[in-house]
Order: C-alpha cells, then sequence, then structure tokens
C-alpha cells in the first residue's frame, strides 16, 4: 500500500488523484481507499449546485406538469425528464421582480441569479449571483470553485433598449461588476478539468496515468474495482471525442492568424473551431461537468446551451429560423422541438450524474440541478412567471417528486430569489436578504 500512496495524492474531500507528465486525473470516491467500516450518510459527501439554461422561453402550450412522485404526468416538452421525475421539482410561477418592467431581452436576462438591479450604459451592474454565492462558500474545498460553460459565444455591444449584452451573455457574476468568463470550446474545458498543459497536451490523459491506474486497480476492492473501470472507460469515450475539437479549435486559430489576426470570436460556426452540430457539443459540455461533479474537481456549474437573443440553428430539428427569431413563435411546434431538446440535455446530464454511484446514493442525490429560462413566452417577452425545474435531492435536505405552483400567491411569495435564499440555506450559505427577497419560498 505504500507504494500506492505515495503515487496518490489524497485530499480531505476523500478523492484520490492519479498523477500524470503533464495532467492530473481525479477520480470518483472508493470506499476502500480509507478503511472505512461503514458506508458513510448522504451528508457526508459534498452538495452541488448546476444551472442550465435555456435562453427565451419555451412553448408555453406544452410546458406543465400535475401530480406527484410516480404519478406525476408531464407534458410534451417536459417528457424527456419521464425516467427521472421521481427526482425533480417542476415550479411555476416564479419571477424576477427586478428584471420586470426593464425592457426586453438583457433587461430580463441581466440579474436572473441574483435578483438585484442591473444598470444601463457604458458601466455594467449587476449582482453577484446564487451559484457564486455557493462558490464562495464551498469552492476552496475543491480545486475549481465553479466551471462556467456555454455552446454560445458572448456578444458585445449594446441592445437597442441601452442595456450591454454582456447581461444577455452571461448568467454568473463574481462581482457585481465582473461576470465570470465563460468557456466555449469543449478542448480547453477538458484541459482544464485535468490540469492538461505543457508538450504532451495533445498526448491521451489516460495514456500518462495508465501504470498508476493499474497499480490503484490491484489495490482496492472489487467494487470500487469496478467503479474505477467504468469511471475511466467513460473519460477514454470523452477523451476521444475531445480530440477532433481539439484539431478543429487548432485550425481555427491557424485561419484567423492568417487573417490578420481577426478574432476567431468574430468567425461563424464551424470555422471558428466550434462544433457545427450542436447536439455533440453540448453534450461533450454536460459530460464534462458531470466528471467535474463526480470527481469533486468542483461543486457549482453553469452552461448556457442557448443565450438570450441566441443566433443558433437547429437543421436536426427541421427548425429553418434561428433561435430569436423561432422564439418570436414560440407557441408554434418548430418552437417546442427547441425547447424540449434544451430540456433532452438538461435530463442527459441529470441522468448521467444519477447512474454514478455515491454511498448509498448518486451524485444527483447529493446535487441541485436547475433549468431555467429568462421568459415564459417569448413573442410577448412575457418573464412575469418563468419556467424553473429542479434535479436532484441535495443529500436528502430537498423533496423530490413535486410539482409546484406559486402562480396564485402574491408577488411577494412568488420570487425567485426566495427559491436561492432557500437553496443558499442549503450550502451552509446564510443570508438575511438576497437580491429582492428576505423570505424563504413557502414549501419548497
Amino acid at each position: 500500500m505504500s507504494r500506492l500512496v505515495n503515487n496518490l495524492a489524497l485530499p480531505l474531500s476523500r478523492r484520490a488523484v492519479l498523477r500524470g507528465a503533464g495532467c492530473t486525473v481525479a477520480l470518483p470516491f472508493l470506499e476502500s481507499l480509507h478503511a472505512l467500516a461503514d458506508t458513510p450518510p448522504a451528508n457526508a459527501f459534498p452538495k452541488r449546485f448546476g444551472v442550465v439554461f435555456l435562453g427565451c422561453g419555451v412553448n408555453e402550450d406544452h410546458w406543465s406538469a400535475e401530480g406527484q412522485g410516480a404519478d406525476m404526468k408531464l407534458s410534451k416538452t417536459l417528457s424527456p425528464l419521464e425516467p427521472i421525475k421521481q427526482k425533480i421539482n417542476v415550479i411555476d410561477g416564479l419571477y424576477v421582480h427586478a428584471l420586470t418592467g426593464q425592457g426586453i431581452h438583457p433587461g430580463q436576462t441581466g440579474s436572473l441569479l441574483s435578483g438585484a438591479h442591473i444598470a444601463k450604459g457604458a458601466i455594467i451592474h449587476s449582482g453577484i449571483s446564487v451559484d457564486q454565492m455557493i462558490a464562495g462558500r464551498v469552492g476552496d474545498e475543491t480545486p475549481q470553485s465553479s466551471i462556467v460553460l456555454a455552446c454560445d459565444q458572448p456578444m458585445t455591444g449594446y441592445h437597442e433598449s441601452n442595456f450591454s449584452l454582456a447581461y444577455s451573455s452571461h448568467l454568473s457574476w463574481q462581482s457585481p461588476e465582473s461576470p465570470v468568463p465563460i468557456e466555449v470550446y469543449p478542448s480547453l474545458a477538458w484541459d482544464n478539468l485535468f490540469d492538461n498543459r505543457g508538450s504532451a497536451q495533445n498526448l491521451s490523459i489516460l495514456d500518462r496515468v495508465k501504470d498508476r491506474a493499474k497499480d490503484l486497480s490491484k489495490s482496492i476492492s472489487s467494487s470500487d474495482k469496478g467503479k474505477l473501470d467504468e469511471y475511466l472507460t467513460s473519460v477514454r469515450e470523452v477523451e476521444r471525442r475531445v480530440e477532433s475539437m481539439r484539431k478543429d479549435k487548432a485550425n481555427a486559430d491557424d485561419t484567423a492568424k492568417e487573417k490578420n489576426a481577426m478574432a476567431v470570436a468574430m468567425m461563424d460556426r464551424p470555422a471558428n473551431g466550434l462544433p457545427e452540430d450542436l447536439r455533440e457539443h453540448s453534450r461533450m459540455m454536460c459530460d464534462i461537468i458531470a466528471l467535474a461533479f463526480q470527481t469533486n474537481k468542483t461543486r457549482v456549474a453553469s452552461f448556457i446551451i442557448s443565450h438570450d437573443l441566441s443566433a443558433l440553428y437547429y437543421p436536426f430539428l427541421n427548425v429553418k429560423d434561428g433561435h430569436h427569431s423561432a422564439s418570436h413563435n414560440n407557441n408554434s411546434d418548430d418552437y417546442e422541438r427547441i425547447a424540449r431538446f434544451h430540456v433532452e440535455q438538461y435530463a442527459y446530464l441529470a441522468s448521467k450524474l444519477d447512474s454514478m454511484k455515491e454511498g448509498n446514493g448518486t451524485v444527483l442525490d447529493n446535487s441541485c440541478l436547475m433549468f431555467l429560462s429568462n421568459m415564459w413566452i417569448g413573442r410577448k417577452h412575457d418573464n412575469f412567471r418563468l419556467p424553473v425545474v429542479l434535479a436532484g435531492g441535495l443529500g436528502g435536505t430537498l423533496e423530490t417528486g413535486r410539482t409546484l405552483n406559486y402562480l396564485k400567491e402574491s408577488e411577494d411569495n412568488r420570487k425567485m430569489c426566495s427559491l436561492y435564499l432557500s437553496l443558499l440555506d442549503r450550502y451552509g450559505v446564510k443570508q438575511d436578504q438576497f437580491g429582492d427577497s428576505s423570505t424563504r419560498l413557502k414549501g419548497l
């Protein structure tokens, strides 16, 4: 065992780390490395928080849920969540007071996760978002305080409402004046996850740690060996997909240099090195978030599939219009397919977390994964109620399998910031007030 310990780093988070040439591979929780007599209770595992965002709302005719637990009935758009419906909460009727009556798009998105009042003009001002509040509490216990990913390049400039387009492009804010930088390239997100750098960057990460992985496999229980093999197989599968994306990114950088330092961000997809197929792009980002949560690389993540005012196209859905244009006819079958596609990505991530065993439960059981949009009805730019879903039980602190409807409550009793206060409590972040609310969400 001494040789094994010399080759591993065993942090307080009870995660082993395999180190190779220019990379670090964090491993999932392995009981036999720590001589634990009993399986730890759910509250012994870290609590994670994630956000998945859809810009411009949903098709309101197909977004609904009723009933509880196994009897819950999900609408067409929410149907991808059927396999995990007993682990979700579908919440209706919440809104962000500071973002109503401020104008369309950036004025409806700029403080979606903070409830702060945003500023027009050249000086951006929002509020620290709920994900970053949680990251500030738990981030020093992980190598990365949070990861912020997207499939859409951030926009620059100003909207006709005189709000900065930064508000439309970002959800996570580390300070009132500064959004968290977004990573849109899967290969760069992957490298950051595994500390992959240096001259060996293009070599397989698993090849660089295979000898240490083999030593570890000999020293752990058969159940942990199965978990390790499953994890390494998953990493290998994702790594193969990353390889081609890394080449595309390199080609884009070379093209930009040839065009006299033209910014890659100004190039159209796929010339900019981003995957042409949004399905592959979004699944890759979901896989990276899942691995980051499983290995305790971070406990906080946000993922923008399509930002507000998005120009993404969906040829695989047989939709001709871009995202924003399609949202102006949001009760169409076309836009319903767009919204359902986003729910499918959310369901994929939640299900992947639910497949990752952790003690007697799963990583999803110890997480809260939130799906939301900045609007309800795109053609009216209506944000007086927002589509919200929570997945995961936060280590037993959050009841699941419910539909919660606040539409008949007073405006003071249906604030998104009340939801955020309730969630912050469960992460040990005690606040008297957050955004526009000083009360917790009733019934959560």
